[in-house]
This record gives C-alpha cells, structure tokens and sequence, in this order.
C-alpha cells in the first residue's frame, strides 16, 4: 500500500467513526471538562451531530489528508475532536492506523478550551 492509500484508509476509517458513531475497533471518548456534561444528552447529541455533519477539512486542519482533527461550534461554545491510534494493547500507538485489524481508533472530544 502507498503512503497515499494509506492516508486515503486512515480518512476512511476515521469517516466512519466520525459519521456513523460506530467502527471496528472504534471508540468515542470524552475528555477533560466535557466528561462533566454526559449527563446532558441533548447536548452531547448536538456536538455528536456536529461532528458528524462537519466537512471543512483543509490543507490547515488536515494536512497529512486523514481527516482526524477538527473544531465546531455548537450552541456559541467551540468544540474540537481529534483520532489517535493505539495497538489493540491500548499501550502504544499503532504503526498501522490504517489497518483496523491492528488498531484502535479513538475519537477524542473536548471543549476548545481544554486543548
């Protein structure tokens, strides 16, 4: 597989998790301050909707091209997610994020401001 295809796999992949909220060996976390929210279901449902629905990737957000970052707004508060790749272990990173049978792709979200 060339560099472009994998960078083309890992966009994929992280598509999927991102858009259908489901993967294989895909996980969706909250961190920092927004843990605090769960309970709020209307709300996570609003930033899990943003998220799903957001399409501005650009040489700025996106550069490597795998479409594993990006930041939203949702009711005038900034958001952001972000996907690390980690070997089924959980304990290092993974040297193949595009191979889901090797890697656990983690959707990580927060509010801006924890960044």
């Amino acid at each position: 597989m060339t560099e472009d295809e994998k960078k083309a796999r890992i966009a994929e992949l992280n598509d999927e998790l991102r858009t259908r909220r489901k993967a294989r060996n895909g996980k969706i976390i909250v961190t920092g301050a927004l843990i605090e929210e769960t309970g709020d279901s209307l709300k996570m449902t609003k930033i899990l909707d943003a998220i799903r629905d957001f399409s501005d990737f650009s040489e700025a957000n996106d550069p490597h091209g795998e479409r594993d970052y990006g930041r939203i707004t949702v009711d005038d508060e900034e958001f952001m997610f972000k996907f690390d790749y980690y070997a089924l272990n959980e304990e290092v990173l993974s040297d193949h994020p595009e191979d889901p049978n090797v890697t656990i792709r983690v959707m990580s979200i927060f509010y801006a401001s924890d960044y």
